[in-house]
């Protein structure tokens, strides 16, 4: 009994439609990777994903409001908000960068 087997360039064009249909998948996991990364610069003084502990001095970031989250970064940004560090931090980071911080936190519970 013969078996068939696929040529070299159909596996080939196989595997890189494959690739192509996935490939909106990894784009999704890099995104969600640099946005989680951002966010980590946090986690020293609110905790992991800005769950802080509950007897700590720093306030817990995680699940409040995206718009609040801004607000306070901008704010530690522009110099209107006093802090220790909290303003030297915020400047390392763009405007965007901070929205995706923001939008990581908010959405932390």
């Amino acid at each position: 009994m013969k078996t068939h087997r696929p040529s070299a360039a159909a596996a080939t064009l196989a595997g890189a439609l494959a690739c192509c249909a996935a490939a909106p998948a990894w784009a999704q996991d890099a995104k969600t990777l640099y946005t989680r990364s951002l966010a980590a610069t946090c986690a020293h003084c609110h905790g992991t994903d800005g769950r802080a502990v509950a007897d700590g001095t720093s306030m817990r970031l995680a699940g409040l409001p995206k718009d609040h989250l801004l607000t306070l970064l901008s704010a530690f940004r522009s110099g209107q908000r006093p802090a220790t560090v909290m303003h030297q931090i915020s400047r390392g980071y763009t405007p965007e960068q901070l929205d995706e911080i923001a939008g990581y936190l908010a959405a932390q519970r």
